[in-house]
């Protein structure tokens, strides 16, 4: 297996951990009763937990460019921010608690998405790391 490999399977572990600490092991209940009131500080900063730590990541296969970190941490941001409020909107919309099917789809949605955009974060940062 080459260097870029083990590095790329990693940084995904490492944004895979970083997400379960931050929404599970981190996140108050100030942040969750908050998440889906739009602009509330606590949805801001359970987001905003979440940026803080990716840096992990990103300084290993990226250091050095300050506005690349940047650029990743806003649209980090935004991205998490957003499925979360949009997940939150949904679940209480439609009455659902964790003894409803729809609540774990929401929820397993919810979680999809932000494994997927580690996955475009790692790719953005190999695409540096490489050009």
């Amino acid at each position: 297996m080459t260097e870029l490999a083990i590095l790329i399977l990693v940084a995904i572990s490492v944004l895979l951990v970083k997400h379960a600490a931050a929404d599970f092991f981190l996140q108050s209940s100030y942040q969750y009763l908050n998440k889906g009131i739009y602009g509330h500080p606590g949805g801001l900063l359970h987001s905003a937990i979440h940026v803080a730590l990716t840096p992990l990541v990103y300084l290993v296969l990226a250091p050095g460019s300050l506005l690349v970190a940047g650029l990743i941490a806003l649209g980090e941001f935004i991205v998490h921010y957003h499925v979360d409020w949009a997940k939150e909107q949904v679940t209480r919309r439609n009455g659902l608690t964790p003894d409803c099917r729809g609540f774990w789809y929401a929820l397993g949605t919810d979680q999809l998405i932000h494994g997927l955009s580690y996955i475009v974060i790692v790719a953005v940062l190999v695409w540096i790391a490489t050009h």
